[in-house]
């Protein structure tokens, strides 16, 4: 575990995954530990931030444009029905899209399995002035390919200190890091399956391999932590979100956003212009 550096940020210091061995078991799926208790109180905080991060994004938007070379990557991880698209639709859907690039990682295709396993990840690394959103990321390569013996022991346990490696050079080239779990119990995931079951117009999202996912909950338990342990660091941080409730889910994550953002601090470019000349020349000027 990497040392961490103080903060005053109090929604970015309770969600921050806590130092020493991580134990997911010892931390509530339901819990709401900081900020509005109830979904009432958290729409009325969603609106509020809204307005926050719509301000910061534009700002970083425009800073690239000016030649900025800052970025900010968002990577979501949890079991299926963690909420992953939900947090897509409820909290980045709240800035402009054209300042936001998403990448979605699936099964690794037969191109992208003749390279290494950080080549895909690095070509949607999200460019200047945007926000970048990874749903599912190189965490897979220590998730699924540990759990399923996709690959030998020994090559995954490589992976830690290569992914860890790979996020401090993202920070040195501008890029900052904020790395979302979204912590679901096996109770929720089962009530979100059998909605997938009733309803027709969500049937189309249920995969019947899930329930091989499920099956090995305390394998990926494990995994998960081990990735939050080994890989979590000030330059990359690993936040643990309660995702049981969708409304607390979504304003944690928009919180963070937000205190993030803030503290990138974007600034607006400066214009390469004489303000004042082209307002008298716009003022005199005539469309025929």
């Amino acid at each position: 575990m990497v040392s961490r550096m103080s903060s005053d940020h109090d929604v970015r210091e309770t969600f921050r995954v806590p130092a020493g061995p991580v134990e997911l078991t010892g931390i509530d799926p339901r819990d709401r530990p900081t900020g509005p208790k109830d979904k009432d109180a958290a729409e009325e905080a969603m609106a509020e931030l809204a307005v926050r991060l719509d301000t910061l994004q534009e700002a970083l938007y425009a800073e690239g444009t000016g030649g900025g070379r800052r970025s900010l990557l968002l990577v979501l991880q949890g079991m299926d029905t963690s909420g992953k698209g939900g947090v897509i639709g409820h909290v980045v859907g709240l800035v402009n899209p054209q300042g936001v690039h998403i990448a979605s990682f699936k099964r690794p295709t037969a191109e992208e399995l003749a390279h290494d396993f950080l080549w895909r990840i690095r070509r949607q690394v999200p460019p200047a002035g945007r926000i970048g959103v990874f749903d599912r990321s190189h965490y897979e390569d220590v998730l699924v390919a540990r759990v399923d013996s996709l690959v030998a022991p020994d090559v995954w346990e490589a992976r830690y200190d290569r992914i860890s490696a790979f996020e401090r050079e993202l920070s040195e080239q501008g890029v900052t890091v904020v790395k979302c779990m979204l912590h679901i119990s096996p109770e929720e995931q089962a009530e979100r399956l059998l909605a997938r079951l009733d309803e027709p117009a969500k049937r189309w999202k249920y995969n019947p391999g899930d329930l091989d996912s499920r099956a090995k909950w305390p394998a990926y338990r494990e995994a998960y932590e081990a990735a939050l342990e080994r890989c979590d660091a000030d330059v990359a941080p690993w936040y643990v979100i309660p995702s049981d409730r969708k409304w607390y889910r979504n304003w944690a994550v928009a919180a963070i956003l937000a205190e993030t953002l803030a503290d990138m601090a974007p600034v607006f470019p400066a214009p390469d212009f004489d303000v004042e000349e082209q307002r008298a020349l716009l003022k005199e000027s005539v469309v025929r």
